[in-house]
């Protein structure tokens, strides 16, 4: 790779080139550590002496910019004297558009590998000791072999066709949706498609309607396109419909395992929110993010398989059922604004990546999906019992969990009043990562209390760490 240097006409060609590695190196973009060329090299490269470009080396080199490693070459020195130049810059015309931005507090941000914990609670996230590498290793090979006899052409917006296959068969047989491959889009994780509903459904101050408590980076993601987003309290079975504003485009909910509180939606408010929906002419959003998980009760199926009016956009992820970092999820779209979330999709990022698409298919197709999903399915209800067993026992006198009959994580209520704030510190301090509810409210008042994850945490773990929960709540309550 050559070094990007401008040399013109032929004066003062060592001061040009001088000027132009000391200000690469001050800005940074030759890093410390790294190998300049030869100087016989670099000569022939720009067409100058060797001589000029030794004397320029030797120069940086005594100015601390540069140091020489005998037998080995010119490098950037890592402890350079310099002072780095302050760059000044103009009034943005767009300033006010870039703070909305940078005003925005991003929430259920998980941890990196420097910052976790023994023992965390985080809810959204699965473990890796349950991802069956071994499966997806020969499902990606099969991926490669794929993407080997393709013309290295752009792939289609909307997906993989095998792929929107497959996922329509699974979600019809896992969770009755009503589909065919032509309606479903192939996205970058479940906020991708959220992301593209919202692009083709919202215009700066139009209203969306949303579950409060909700899912918080959704209520973000509508208020960052210009929405009036307005928090609709929900009760036991679910969202309060008659309080549903009468001029909302969109309503976005989390029917089959309320986000954060985790109860479902009864039957009843689903019949009713899709009259009213239907009434005023907005699309419902659902969320269907963790449901496949279910542990008591009878299944029940999804809000779009109950939509006889073609108002329901149904959102799924394979993150909750894989792992966050593959990022693959999908939409299931009405009529009515699937060519439009189509061309967005298009417009935004042209396709997904269609090497993890192609592994996707087979996943599924080799009955592989629904297998993981058998055994992690034990796994969680193992620790949701545990969890609850604690609640209703040891740990009852300060806090009650809310019954949640399918995901991985459950809310659970303080009884006593606490400092929650001191109560999540105190417990990163022996290895607890605990999460408040609050941030998950918008419009109507928090209630104290936590969501507890259990997809990542071990099993072996849980116990421990309410030991250890236990003994901070007799220090602090």
């Amino acid at each position: 790779m050559e070094l990007h240097i401008v040399i013109q006409g032929r004066k003062d060609l060592a001061n040009q080139l001088y000027d132009q590695l000391r200000d690469n190196i001050e800005s940074g973009r030759l890093a410390a550590g790294v190998q300049l060329p030869p100087s016989r090299l670099l000569a022939a490269q720009l067409g100058l002496s060797r001589k000029t470009i030794s004397d320029t080396y030797s120069r940086l080199t005594y100015e601390n910019y540069l140091i020489g490693k005998i037998g080995s070459g010119t490098f950037v020195n890592s402890v350079s004297a310099h002072t780095p130049r302050t760059r000044i810059s103009s009034a943005l015309a767009s300033q006010k558009s870039v703070k909305k931005w940078q005003d925005i507090t991003l929430p259920l941000r998980h941890p990196t590998l420097e910052d976790t914990l023994r023992c965390d609670f985080v809810g959204g996230a699965t473990a890796k000791t349950q991802f069956p590498h071994d499966d997806w290793r020969r499902c990606t090979q099969y991926a490669l072999r794929q993407m080997a006899q393709a013309r290295g052409f752009y792939s289609q917006p909307e997906g993989l066709a095998p792929l929107r296959s497959a996922i329509a068969g699974h979600i019809a047989f896992a969770r009755g949706v009503k589909c065919t491959a032509e309606d479903v889009v192939v996205c970058n994780g479940a906020q991708q498609a959220l992301d593209l509903i919202a692009r083709v459904l919202i215009e700066p101050g139009c209203t969306v309607a949303m579950e409060d408590p909700g899912y918080t980076p959704a209520r973000l993601l509508f208020a960052a396109q210009g929405a009036n987003v307005v928090g609709v309290a929900v009760d036991s079975e679910g969202i309060i419909v008659e309080q549903i504003p009468e001029n909302a485009h969109a309503i976005y909910v989390t029917p089959s395992h309320q986000m954060p509180l985790g109860m479902p939606m009864s039957v009843a408010r689903r019949q009713a929110l899709l009259e009213k929906a239907s009434r005023i002419g907005a699309i419902i959003i659902e969320d269907d993010y963790d449901s496949e998980f279910r542990y008591e009760g009878r299944p029940t199926d999804s809000l779009q398989s109950m939509d006889p009016f073609g108002v329901v956009a149904y959102v799924g992820t394979f993150s909750k059922t894989l792992l966050p970092e593959l990022r693959l999820g999908y939409a299931v779209l009405p009529k009515v604004i699937l060519e439009a979330v189509t061309k967005a999709k298009q417009l935004t990022d042209w396709h997904t990546c269609t090497l993890p698409q192609w592994a996707l298919t087979k996943f599924i197709s080799a009955g592989l999906l629904n297998k993981h999903i058998r055994r992690c399915h034990s796994i969680y209800a193992g620790r949701r019992e545990r969890i609850l067993a604690r609640f209703t026992g040891d740990l009852s006198p300060w806090m009650e969990a809310i019954p949640s009959t399918a995901g991985f994580h459950m809310a659970v209520m303080f009884k006593v009043p606490i400092n929650l704030g001191l109560l999540v510190e105190l417990a990163r301090k022996v290895e607890i990562g605990l999460y408040p509810l609050t941030g998950f409210y918008h419009n109507v008042q928090p209630r104290n209390g936590l969501i507890l994850g259990f997809g990542a945490i071990e099993t072996l773990d849980i116990d421990p760490a309410l030991d250890r929960l236990r003994a901070l709540l007799i220090q602090i309550a």
